[in-house]
């Protein structure tokens, strides 16, 4: 048997082509792109505010049923995708999100795909890149120094210090930062008080970057952020301090798309990454909308599973933006039905027809979740090497009970030549025309309401619990004029439930919201559950314990 290469050796064997000339084939001239070397750049603002009389392309979302230690292969099927249809012979644009330093040095590696479905240069996209998240971090840093300086040198807002909402971020999981103390060392520090860290993909900022549509609307969503109350309980907005012009011209160039290849040498955009469990989980709305009018398809994904991400991208993204996806793939793989049907991860190697049935339950929970927005599903079934064909044959035979149809795909190993038949499949459901795409619930609807619609008729919960200050608290902002808003769940990704270790479809368990969230700027309530944490933490052994520099100068360990 061949010897399988690393991820980080097929990307690094690419054989790429100048930036400029990706840009080419989309017709944006060199004087448009901002290159950082000679494989990635950023789109100018002036070229993309002049695409918008050009008419949509279709819009295709990578989903996936709830990750499992047996990986699943979303980004893998979104890159993978993205390039099958360009062979056969669409124009296809891939949107992506780039990755959190946080997570590549932790457990869960890089955002750049995988095997021969990858977007290059992998090193950059899952480093440091264009420099994004840096300057998000910064923008949102800048903020938290200059409430504290607002309040040492007078504190004009009458900004009640127990009540600043606003933390500090960084892009790393670090536990010892998530609560401490600030401002001790005596009077010249200013006024000791409670505060903490959370990772920089779930600031606000971030959010904000992803939704908005440009600089104008980025500096009005940066203004509308809630950095504070006063005693009589009245927010303290970030324009009122005058942070938001310093913000936004700190964002100047992360506001841009940027722009690389897949393997096959076809544009990929990567830009932005809030965090799927925490935040919305979508790439930005500038590059999505962007790719729609140079494309006929664009091939984005959402985060996570289905019951968080797609949830996410159709309630959140699709809702602000005007977006109307025409088709969902739903990523499942043969060993993460088996997982869900209660397989250890040791005993995946071994053919388990039985379990690959019982854990289907949870691949047509997410099938059907889906459908209830009225867009058009298919299965995508990323193939792995020790997958038998009786398994294979059992997912197919239980999704077509679901009137839906699985599709097997070997991108990983083969590049496009292994995804025709999805890349066909997705064409045909997309040019039939049968999406009638709606979100789950109304704007008007009330924010309680909301939440308890998406705990019954996505995760099938029984109830939802909340505390009666959370109540009073989402009462409080309908008053104030947030009824509007979108909820954005955060929950973990390892369940339809909130507890990580119930697999499969459970039904009629216990949704505890224990803290509600106001994001003024971004636009949505965050409704945080069970024990989601904002600062993650590094794992007993870190996947950075393994990345470093070879003889030759070379980066190893990054996957």
């Amino acid at each position: 048997m061949a010897e399988v290469k690393s991820d980080i050796e097929i990307a690094r064997a690419a054989d790429k082509k100048p930036i400029l000339e990706i840009g080419a084939k989309l017709g944006i001239p060199p004087e448009d792109l901002l290159p950082y070397g000679h494989d990635k750049a950023k789109i100018g603002a002036d070229f993309i505010s002049r695409q918008k009389v050009k008419k949509d392309g279709r819009l295709i979302l990578v989903t996936a049923i709830n990750p499992t230690p047996a990986g699943e292969g979303k980004t893998t099927t979104t890159v993978g995708l993205g390039d099958g249809l360009n062979r056969i012979g669409k124009t296809a644009i891939v949107c992506i999100r780039e990755a959190s330093l946080g997570p590549c040095f932790g457990v869960k590696g890089g955002a750049a795909g995988g095997g021969y479905a990858q977007v290059v240069p992998m090193e950059d996209i899952n480093l440091h890149f264009t420099g994004d998240f840096h300057a998000i971090t910064s923008a949102h840093n800048l903020l938290s120094a200059l409430i504290d300086n607002h309040i040492y040198w007078g504190n004009e807002q009458n900004i009640d210090v127990r009540r600043i909402a606003w933390r500090r971020v960084m892009d790393m999981n670090d536990r010892a930062l998530r609560h401490i103390v600030g401002s001790l060392g005596g009077v010249a520090n200013g006024y000791p008080r409670e505060t903490g860290f959370d990772i920089t993909v779930a600031s606000e900022v971030m959010a904000i970057l992803c939704l908005a549509t440009d600089l104008k609307d980025l500096e009005t969503r940066l203004g509308n952020i809630i950095i504070a109350y006063r005693r009589d309980k009245t927010p303290v907005f970030a324009r009122d301090i005058k942070a938001d012009g310093a913000m936004t011209v700190l964002l100047k160039d992360a506001m841009q798309p940027n722009l690389v290849q897949t393997l096959e040498n076809n544009p990929a955009f990567v830009h932005g990454g809030p965090f799927a469990n925490i935040a919305h989980g979508c790439n930005s709305v500038v590059a999505t909308t962007t790719a729609l009018k140079l494309a006929e398809y664009v091939v984005t994904e959402a985060g996570f599973g289905a019951d968080l991400g797609a949830e996410k991208f159709f309630d959140i993204k699709c809702r602000k933006a005007g977006l109307k996806p025409d088709v969902a793939v739903v990523v499942a793989t043969a060993r993460a039905m088996k997982m869900n049907g209660g397989v250890k991860k040791e005993d995946l190697g071994q053919e388990n027809v039985d379990a690959v049935r019982k854990g289907c339950a949870n691949l047509g929970r997410h099938v059907q979740n889906v459908k209830k927005f009225g867009v058009p599903v298919v299965v995508a079934i990323n193939h792995f090497t020790l997958d038998t064909e009786a398994e294979i044959e059992a997912i197919k035979t239980f999704v077509a009970t679901l009137g839906a149809e699985a599709i097997l795909c070997r991108h990983w190993a083969e590049g496009s030549a292994g995804i025709e038949d999805l890349a066909r499949k997705v064409v045909q459901l997309a040019e039939n025309g049968r999406s009638q795409f709606s979100p789950l619930y109304p704007d008007d609807m009330s924010l309680f309401h909301k939440i308890e619609t998406i705990a019954k008729d996505i995760y099938h919960a029984g109830e939802v619990i909340a505390d009666k200050s959370v109540r009073d608290q989402l009462h409080a902002w309908e008053a104030q004029g947030y009824r509007h808003l979108p909820i954005c769940m955060a929950k973990t990704q390892y369940s339809f439930s909130t507890d990580p270790n119930l697999r499969g479809a459970p039904t009629g368990h216990t949704v505890p919201i224990r803290e509600v969230r106001l994001s003024a700027g971004a636009g949505f309530i965050v409704v945080i559950t069970g024990e989601i944490m904002t600062m993650p933490g590094l794992p007993r052994a870190p996947s950075s314990e393994k990345i470093f520099l070879n003889e030759a100068g070379y980066i190893e360990g990054l996957f």
